[in-house]
């Protein structure tokens, strides 16, 4: 599968997802990007178009102790880093958005850590 159809099926892919989930401001959309060498993640309130907080393998609290920002152990550390801010929030349970991603690698390990965290899918 060439590089362009590769990204144009995560796109149709994203789009019915967007479809079907919504994010309020007492449960979120816990929405996740991943680059090659970075993970991010986000809580967004749609209601008021919004984004609560956010957090990626580029902050300190969760560079500290990796070697790279781009493999299984950071995303679990991003998930575990954005439960902990979600539980300041107030906020248990989110909408998971995979943003077309399949569910299998650094996202499935970064849901297990806001799992852990303490989150609620």
């Amino acid at each position: 599968m060439a590089r362009k159809d590769k990204v144009e099926a995560r796109q149709r892919r994203k789009r019915r997802i967007r479809k079907k989930i919504h994010g309020t401001e007492q449960k979120p959309r816990l929405t996740v990007f991943k680059s090659i060498r970075q993970m991010y993640a986000q809580l967004v309130d749609d209601t008021q178009q919004k984004v609560l907080t956010g957090i990626s393998t580029l902050n300190k609290e969760v560079q500290a102790g990796l070697k790279s920002g781009g493999n299984s152990d950071a995303a679990k550390k991003v998930g575990e880093a954005i439960g902990k801010k979600a539980l300041e929030l107030g906020i248990t349970e989110v909408v998971f958005d995979r943003n077309g991603f399949k569910y299998h690698g650094r996202i499935k390990a970064l849901a297990d850590g806001a799992r852990e965290a303490g989150l609620k899918f």
